[in-house]
């Protein structure tokens, strides 16, 4: 027996689905198209999301993801975490480096998740809130790269743009709507040994796979 579903909520749903995977708002006419409804309902959807701040609306009429996201967004983060946590804890023990998962906050790096490896002498302190520039780190720097490839990003790595003597590999995310970041470890070595960057990329895939 199919569950009784709302088809009101259902559309607007679809409506902040359809404005958060485009980077240039809709307008009306192009919402009506794409959910096949007239004018006049996409007129009270977006209303209804604007009174919630879910929406905004711009001088040209377009429709864009509104402040108000970010405040339910702030509740998804120890969601991520716990999903990314297996991945990231076996990544950590098996390079015996601290791996960490890193999201997109503005114009920073953010990382939500760290765990050190249990059996190292020693390794890098990095901290779950540590913040950076996306155009500086490993992690920042596989972001941006699945930006402008996004079908063959591959791995970054990067040595001393954090930390002195500290070397970084992180591969993004990738398939997860929504959710744009990277799974990445941080070691104190001269370089990156080959084996890393491949193993930087499996985590990725595997935080992605618990993500969808």
């Amino acid at each position: 027996m199919t569950a009784e579903t709302s088809q009101t909520l259902d559309r607007g749903l679809r409506v902040l689905k359809l404005l958060a995977d485009t980077d240039h708002g809709l307008t009306v006419t192009e919402l009506s198209h794409k959910l096949g409804v007239n004018r006049t309902v996409v007129y009270r959807l977006l209303a209804t999301l604007e009174q919630h701040a879910l929406i905004r609306r711009d001088l040209g009429g377009r429709a864009r993801v509104g402040l108000g996201v970010l405040r339910l967004g702030r509740q998804v983060h120890p969601l991520v975490r716990e999903a990314a946590m297996p991945a990231l804890r076996s990544l950590a023990e098996d390079i015996g480096a601290t791996a960490h998962l890193t999201l997109v906050d503005g114009a920073e790096a953010l990382a939500v998740a760290v765990v050190e490896p249990s059996w190292t002498d020693y390794h890098v302190a990095y901290r779950a809130g540590f913040r950076h520039p996306l155009e500086r780190g490993a992690a920042g720097r596989a972001i941006i790269a699945a930006r402008q490839r996004p079908r063959d990003p591959g791995y970054t790595l990067t040595h001393g743009e954090l930390e002195a003597g500290a070397c970084g590999a992180a591969a993004p995310l990738l398939g997860v709507t929504g959710v744009e970041g990277s799974v990445g470890v941080v070691m104190l070595a001269d370089v990156v040994p080959e084996r890393v960057g491949p193993r930087v990329m499996d985590a990725a895939r595997e935080v992605a796979e618990a993500l969808r």
